[in-house]
């Protein structure tokens, strides 16, 4: 069996997200949509499979793709070395630059000031680890959903999140009292996981990415996915 992860249905491709973080994957209607959904759909049909998406929370997709309950994972996951010892990665198919959001009103002026606040993150995050690692004297808040690091910042609980720049942008545009600091904190690079040693779907995966970027497919959906 080409994905080795013990489904008891060979015609499904189970993909493990988080669908919280627009534009990659997220809520609209009722259905999960996003970037790294598109993609997904793209590779199930390159495998002539019925792709099937497990909506868990950030700090569970490696543990899914591991214990075999889903085939492979995408949701804005930064390549790490960490993580490379307990999944392994596709090729990159994004560069994601990581800003800082906070309060319109907010008298934070540089990314200096930033060491001794209180910085809230999604847990698990490559965010949650540049915290840990740079800000040392800051206080780390971190969340399961960026929805709640959100509020955390509005009601001051949190003087700043550190995040992905595409969704933070969709989230100062629903939240107008927010605004994205201008800079760049710092850049990473995103792939997608499946278990150790399936090299056949990770090849597989690959093959899709390959295509869709030399055909400009990825830069698409993400224009298209933050409209």
């Amino acid at each position: 069996m080409l994905c080795g992860c013990g489904n008891k249905n060979n015609n499904e491709l189970i993909l493990a997200t988080e669908a919280g973080f627009a534009p990659y994957e997220y809520y609209k209607n009722g259905e999960i949509v996003g970037v790294d959904i598109d993609i997904a759909k793209e590779i199930a049909k390159e495998l002539g499979k019925e792709l099937v998406i497990k909506d868990v929370s950030f700090d569970f997709l490696i543990n899914e793709v591991k214990s075999g309950k889903a085939d492979f994972a995408a949701a804005g996951i930064s390549i790490t070395d960490e993580r490379k010892k307990e999944v392994d990665f596709t090729d990159e198919y994004t560069t994601s630059n990581q800003v800082v959001v906070i309060k319109k009103d907010s008298n934070i002026q540089s990314f200096d000031e930033l060491k001794n606040k209180k910085i809230a993150v999604q847990l698990g995050t490559v965010a949650d680890l540049y915290v840990t690692e740079n800000y040392k004297n800051a206080t780390l808040i971190t969340h399961k959903k960026y929805l709640s690091a959100v509020e955390d910042v509005k009601s001051e609980k949190a003087d700043c999140i550190i995040m992905d720049q595409l969704p933070a942008l969709e989230i100062v545009k629903e939240n107008p009292e927010l605004k994205v600091m201008d800079g760049i904190l710092f850049q990473d690079k995103y792939g997608m996981i499946v278990k150790k040693g399936n090299d056949s779907l990770r090849k597989e995966i690959n093959r899709v990415l390959q295509k869709l970027n030399e055909e400009g497919t990825i830069e698409k959906l993400i224009l298209k996915h933050s409209n």
